[in-house]
C-alpha cells in the first residue's frame, strides 16, 4: 500500500505562496516516487511585515501547531521565515522545540521544521559559505536576515532589498523579474544563490534558470523548506525542478 505522508504547515494569513510551491515541488516529486502527500494548514494573523505585527503573529504559533497536531500530522513547518529571525539570533532552534513540544502535550508528537532553519542548514549542506539573496522586505528586516544568516556562519557578501512591505504585494511580485535581479549581485564571488529568502515572495519557477545563468547552486525558502520536511520524514530528499539542493545529490 502506497504511503501517505501528511504535511502541516504553520502560515501567515496573507501567505499565498508557501501552500503553492511546497505541494507544487512534492507533487513533481510524485511522478518520480512513490511517497504520496497531503497537505494542511493553520493560519497567524499578519499583513504587514513589520518587526512589530510579525513578533505578535509568532505568538500565535502555538495555537496553530495544536491545531495541526490534532490531525496527527507527520511533519509540520513554521513558515514565516523572516518572523523567525526577527525573534532574535539562532530563534529557530527555539521556535522548532517549543512548537514540537506543543505536539507532544496535544498525544500527537511530529518533528517541527522551520522556513529559517531549513534556509540555513540548506545552505550548510551545500557548502555555502559566501551568498547573495534576494529578499522582498524593507531594508532594515532585510539587514536583520543577513545578519541572522551571518550568525550561523554563512557571509552575504551581495543582497537586494526590494522594499515591499504589504505582504499580499509580495505574493505578486512577478519572479521572472528575479533572473534579471540576481544578475546585478556578486554571484560569480558566491557559493549559492538564494533567489527568494522570502516564503511569500514565488520563485519556484526560475530556481532552475538562475542556476543555469549563474552556474550556482540556487534555492529558496520553499525548496529549503521542501528538504528539511522530506528530511524530517526520513525521506530521499529529491523533487524535480526544486534545483541543486532537490536534485538527489545531497
Amino acid at each position: 500500500m502506497t504511503k501517505i505522508h501528511r504535511i502541516g504547515q504553520i502560515v501567515p494569513s496573507s501567505n499565498l505562496t508557501m501552500e503553492t510551491e511546497i505541494p507544487a515541488l512534492l507533487r513533481l516529486r510524485e511522478s518520480i516516487r512513490p511517497e504520496r502527500f497531503t497537505f494542511h494548514s493553520s493560519r497567524m494573523r499578519m499583513k504587514t511585515v513589520k518587526k512589530e505585527e510579525l513578533a505578535a503573529m509568532d505568538a500565535q504559533s502555538d495555537r496553530c501547531a495544536l491545531e495541526l497536531s490534532d490531525a496527527a500530522l507527520d511533519v509540520l513547518g513554521y513558515a514565516c521565515l523572516v518572523a523567525t529571525m526577527s525573534m532574535g539570533l539562532g530563534y529557530h532552534r527555539v521556535s522548532e522545540k517549543r512548537l514540537h513540544e506543543r505536539t507532544v502535550e496535544n498525544g500527537h508528537p511530529a518533528p517541527v521544521v522551520t522556513s529559517a532553519g531549513a534556509l540555513v542548514d540548506g545552505l550548510k549542506v551545500l557548502n555555502a559559505k559566501k551568498i547573495v539573496l534576494v529578499a522582498p522586505y524593507m531594508r532594515p528586516l532585510t539587514e536583520l536576515v543577513v545578519n541572522y544568516i551571518a550568525n550561523e556562519g554563512i557571509e552575504v557578501i551581495d543582497y537586494v532589498a526590494l522594499e515591499i512591505p504589504d505582504n499580499l504585494d509580495v505574493a505578486r511580485h512577478d519572479c521572472q523579474r528575479l533572473p534579471e535581479i540576481v544578475k546585478g549581485l556578486r554571484y560569480s564571488e558566491a557559493d549559492a544563490v538564494v533567489v527568494s529568502a522570502c516564503v511569500q515572495m514565488p520563485s519556484l519557477p526560475v530556481v532552475p534558470m538562475v542556476e543555469a545563468i549563474t552556474g550556482k547552486p540556487t534555492l529558496s525558502a520553499a525548496v529549503a523548506t521542501t528538504y528539511a520536511m522530506l528530511k524530517a520524514l526520513g525521506l530521499e530528499r529529491v523533487a524535480p525542478a526544486g534545483g541543486a539542493l532537490l536534485s538527489g545529490a545531497y
